[in-house]
């Protein structure tokens, strides 16, 4: 066996959001099709969906501003309660779940969670450079994105 043998590196992390409403609204706007409703830079195309929206088996791929294209796929859908997404590039493999709660008096807590998987050195090295910080402040951009959206039917302009 070789000297440089591969080890790969895993990283958690989680956010939770404040919208101001409920799953059901909340719920159908966490698909590859309705974000470009609210999210201003959404890229986004849907590969495979029976329905043309998110599903249990929609496959997707992304090219987001910054960075690399890739695969996702659904491989959980518990309408207005869950959805997880399974993320695949060349360097590292995503689990991104998302938790709806509702806290019965018409808001609703979001938990975003994401577990990192590397499959290669590249991936080991994205992990290395992940930033929590910069995975928080994202959520908490996408939840002023949602709740903005919600109320007006407008995409919120970021400004960059």
């Amino acid at each position: 066996m070789g000297k440089n043998i591969f080890k790969a590196k895993q990283h958690f992390v989680s956010c939770t959001q404040l919208l101001n409403f409920k799953p059901e609204k909340v719920f159908p706007l966490l698909c590859p099709q309705r974000e470009y409703d609210w999210i201003e830079s959404w890229k986004g195309k849907i590969i495979y969906s029976k329905s043309g929206f998110a599903e249990l088996d929609c496959v997707f791929s992304t090219d987001l501003p910054g960075d690399i294209k890739e695969i996702w796929t659904v491989d959980l859908f518990n309408k207005n309660e869950k959805i997880q997404f399974v993320r695949f590039t060349e360097s590292r493999v995503i689990r991104y779940r998302i938790t709806l709660i509702d806290n019965k008096n018409g808001t609703t807590t979001a938990k975003w969670e994401q577990t990192i998987t590397s499959i290669s050195e590249v991936g080991n090295s994205f992990i290395e450079n992940f930033s929590d910080i910069e995975y928080e402040t994202k959520i908490k951009s996408l939840e002023k994105m949602l709740n903005y959206y919600l109320t007006t039917g407008q995409i919120l302009k970021m400004i960059e």
